[in-house]
């Protein structure tokens, strides 16, 4: 018997879950056979301030000292650029502004990034604000803190039946049966069909797909002290990864909720934006993906008791933001859950609560 079922076993799932446990037994229910496995394995993995809805900086804001120090620490110095040309003045001027970054001359940016092309990079900015985030040290600290307090992960549970009956969930899993008073939707890019399930209304989920390619780095460089570097309105990106690069086509096509996987023409022609900007060409891929980034119709989280079944908790539409969110949406979930009043702004919780969408 568990007081809560939290279902999705991702960074949203094992962050809400570890905040619950804290007041009551919480039980996970993972559809793999690991955890983090779909958009929480697949992430790139940064944390920008300035980067989503003012609701999600807001989230950002709160909860940066956790992730700096907590689990011993899961943040790395890496900083963020971005790229124009010359066309892209306007355009290179607005994701200045909305990002907080100084414009810093062509010479000044290939000094951080020796491969830029001079003939075709116009405009540069950047700031040393932007980190990366350890993903596993995250996930399994939750999970950690997760069993601490009594709670408990069962891997391989994908949800088959969804009743709610006398005050109870009844959920019907391949490893079993659970019921709790409380459910907290999790899913990710499945989140809307949990609740279809639950017989909740949905919140307008939408899946969209993003695709990554990982490189070697180019013309024998060390890209490990790079930063990371994106095309002007995030048309791609390139992050250093161990010693090679990731480029992506910063793509976004709706999907329905699937293992996803990255489609050639797409990353082609996320590589030829990148190799547009840079001197030295892409010759080889050494792997890809593609990860789902799920969002609500106004592009932020939803979070907390579903207004027509406040049994039914939403922890969903985290889209790009699960992990540099999760530890101030996770502390919210909880204290929305259990009544207390949040260290956010109202008009901040107002934003991110489901009754918004309704």
């Amino acid at each position: 018997m568990t007081d809560i079922l939290v279902i999705g076993g991702g960074i949203a799932g094992l962050s809400a879950a570890a905040r619950l446990s804290e007041d009551a037994q919480v039980t996970v229910l993972e559809a793999e056979a690991a955890t983090g496995y779909h958009a929480s394995g697949r992430s790139a993995a940064l944390i920008e301030l300035n980067y989503g809805a003012e609701s999600v900086r807001a989230l950002n804001r709160a909860g940066f000292d956790f992730l700096r120090d907590s689990f011993g620490g899961c943040l790395s110095p890496r900083g963020l650029m971005i790229l124009a040309r010359e066309d892209e003045k306007e355009a290179f001027q607005s994701d200045l502004t909305s990002l907080g970054l100084g414009q810093i001359g062509v010479d000044e940016a290939r000094a951080m990034v020796p491969v830029l092309d001079p003939q075709t990079v116009a405009f540069a900015g950047y700031h040393d604000a932007a980190h990366d985030i350890d993903t596993d040290r995250l996930l399994q600290g939750f999970a950690r803190s997760l069993r601490e307090g009594g709670g408990s992960i069962m891997t391989g549970a994908r949800v088959n039946d969804i009743r709610f009956d006398g005050g109870q969930w009844q959920v019907s899993t391949p490893v079993g049966e659970f019921s709790a008073a409380l459910l907290v939707n999790a899913a990710g890019a499945w989140a809307d069909e949990v609740a279809v399930m639950a017989g909740v209304a949905p919140c307008g989920i939408v899946p969209y797909r993003r695709s990554m390619a990982r490189v070697p780095a180019p013309d024998g460089h060390d890209p490990r002290s790079w930063p990371m570097f994106f095309g002007v309105g995030e048309s791609w990106y390139a992050k250093p990864d161990a010693g090679a690069l990731l480029v992506s086509p910063a793509d976004e096509e709706p999907v329905a909720p699937q293992d996803a996987w990255a489609e050639d023409l797409t990353l082609a022609e996320g590589i030829a934006r990148y190799e547009e900007m840079v001197t030295a060409p892409v010759t080889r891929m050494l792997s890809s993906w593609a990860g789902l980034r799920s969002f609500a119709p106004d592009r932020t989280l939803v979070l907390g008791r579903d207004p027509d079944q406040p049994a039914f908790v939403w922890c969903a539409g985290q889209g790009g933001y699960g992990f540099q969110t999760a530890p101030a949406a996770s502390q919210l979930l909880a204290d929305l859950v259990a009544g207390r009043a949040s260290g956010l702004d109202a008009g901040v919780v107002d934003a991110l609560t489901p009754g918004r969408l309704r």
